[in-house]
């Protein structure tokens, strides 16, 4: 089969979740299918970036969008359209026609979204079977922020959120077929139809992510793209409110946060006890060296590919209960979970003094996500939907 794979970014480096999700289901559709790839990109896709991609795709187009151009798409969007503005940044309307043909002329079988954000480039192709994954539910992750919003951008983030209700409902019919990442997403899509999203997981690739038996540097660990919002309030919580009742009894524990372009406010969290490290290249090395990793998620929506990446490396884990929805761990035997500062302590000092519970959860966790986080399975039946949605248009 030949599939276009439409995204809102070019799928390396993988430092954010949908460049992660887009590059291992290209990797693994690529196995049985050719691949032809669209990715829309306000940055320089570098040269040593498309030699990644190359050995899975028969041809990759980037659609180059310019900061101005974005400035002015954003200030069209919010004036004249009802768009919301994630999909009015990434739309380049001169651009749609260009989309379009590459996908004609190399006479595709299906055409694969990733996320609504894109969909406007595709939504009018009619001969084409289409699959629109939603991949996380961006309204109701828009909607957790507005609770803490500042009186600035509390009335932006109200509009785009009602903005992205409105979208994530109307686009569903211009698509064959809908994926996303977790069933609580799935839920909070606001359409009649949205028990017939088909659930995709991610994985985490166990051949680059192992155990390694390293000396320990860090007691506790968080990372993730450092300028994400979730990502800002879940370390801001983890320093301001859970390692000061931390440090009442031990005042010795330590925090390593890692991850890509940590914001002002991240970097402010510096200390002789906090470590900010900015981009690594390497993420397993702080993995292996870290006790446990704690992950306080208080916003967002979708799966936490942080927390695959820690349980495959047997890290015990600790999270919230919003990011363990998604995830499905068994409570207490592969995680553990938290909901608020003094359950944080709790955990996080049981682990550290309790060297068998803490074994046990990483045991657990590591098997849990080689039983369920597969990309090679989950990609197989993404691969089917696929597959299904032709013969059905066949018939």
């Amino acid at each position: 089969m030949k599939i276009g794979i439409l995204l809102s970014r070019f799928p390396y480096p993988l430092e954010k979740g949908d460049k992660l999700r887009a590059f291992h289901q290209i990797r693994e559709l690529s196995k049985s299918n050719e691949i032809y790839l669209c990715a829309i990109s306000t940055d320089k896709v570098k040269a040593e970036q498309l030699e990644k991609l190359k050995p899975y795709c028969s041809e990759i187009l980037i659609i180059k969008i310019n900061k101005l151009s974005v400035l002015i798409n954003l200030i069209y969007g919010l004036i004249f359209t009802k768009l919301p503005l994630q999909v009015a940044y990434f739309f380049k309307s001169s651009s749609k026609q260009r989309v379009q043909n590459f996908f004609i002329s190399h006479a595709v079988d299906h055409i694969y979204c990733q996320l609504i954000r894109v969909s406007e480039y595709v939504k009018d192709i009619k001969h084409i079977p289409k699959t629109l994954d939603y991949m996380d539910a961006l309204s109701r992750g828009m909607e957790r922020r507005h609770e803490n919003a500042s009186i600035f951008l509390s009335p932006w983030i109200e509009v785009e959120t009602s903005r992205l209700k409105r979208y994530e409902h109307f686009i569903f019919s211009s698509f064959n077929e809908h994926t996303i990442i977790s069933e609580q997403d799935r839920d909070l899509i606001v359409h009649a139809d949205n028990q017939e999203i088909e659930i995709i997981r991610n994985g985490v690739d166990q051949e680059y992510f192992k155990p390694k038996e390293t000396p320990k540097k860090y007691d506790l660990l968080f990372t993730g793209n450092m300028s994400y919002p979730p990502n800002i309030e879940g370390v801001c919580y983890l320093v301001e409110k859970v390692l000061p009742l931390i440090w009442k009894e031990n005042p010795q524990i330590n925090l390593a946060i890692v991850g890509a372009n940590p914001s002002s406010k991240v970097l402010k969290l510096s200390s002789d006890k906090v470590f900010v490290s900015g981009w690594v290249d390497d993420m397993r090395i702080y993995y292996a060296m870290s006790r446990l990793f704690v992950a306080p998620m208080l916003i967002g929506t979708g799966l936490q590919n942080k927390l695959l990446e820690a349980m495959a490396m047997k890290v015990p884990c600790i999270t919230t209960p919003l990011a363990n929805n998604a995830l499905q761990a068994e409570a207490n035997k592969s995680i553990l979970i938290a909901n608020d500062p003094k359950a944080f302590k709790d955990c996080v000092l049981n682990l550290l003094k309790y060297s068998a519970l803490a074994n046990d959860i990483a045991l657990n966790g590591f098997n849990f996500v080689s039983r369920e986080y597969s990309w090679a399975n989950n990609t197989k039946k993404l691969e089917k939907i696929f597959t299904d949605s032709n013969q059905n248009r066949l018939q």
